[in-house]
């Protein structure tokens, strides 16, 4: 397993960790990104999406569990947030497999919930806030 570590030292430095992630993540498509509540999941999918080209308006699907996002450069983006299932059975009634086997994009948050329908390729972000501004994103590639 490989680990790399990559600071954000503010708001402003947010594109520059996009920037960075995407190098380390070469042709990888799904993430799940681990944090406490707050962390800054959701921003930093955000700063990558952007970086990926995405012009929607990118926030959290707490209540929909599924945003799609077009990319001119890389098609269709999936954002999910399985805060608020039940159970697994939930992510298999929205057709999560369809999802993960795409070759698309698949940006999750709250993925300790699907523990079990998580492919071996999914590659987990942790970010861990060091301050209110700076946050410790470290990425285990698989």
């Amino acid at each position: 397993m490989f680990v790399k570590d990559i600071y954000i030292r503010s708001l402003e430095d947010l594109q520059r960790g996009a920037r960075e992630f995407l190098s380390i993540i070469e042709n990888r498509k799904i993430f799940a990104f681990n944090g406490k509540m707050g962390a800054g999941k959701t921003t930093f999918i955000k700063a990558i999406c952007e970086e990926l080209g995405v012009e929607d308006n990118v926030c959290s699907p707490t209540f929909a569990i599924v945003n799609v996002y077009l990319s001119k450069q890389a098609g269709e983006i999936y954002h999910f947030d399985f805060y608020r299932l039940e159970d697994e059975s939930q992510a298999l009634d929205i057709g999560i497999e369809e999802y993960f086997y795409s070759g698309n994009y698949c940006f999750m948050e709250w993925a300790e919930n699907i523990p079990s329908l998580l492919p071996e390729n999914c590659v987990n972000v942790n970010i861990i806030p060091i301050s209110q501004k700076e946050r410790k994103i470290t990425i285990q590639l698989p």
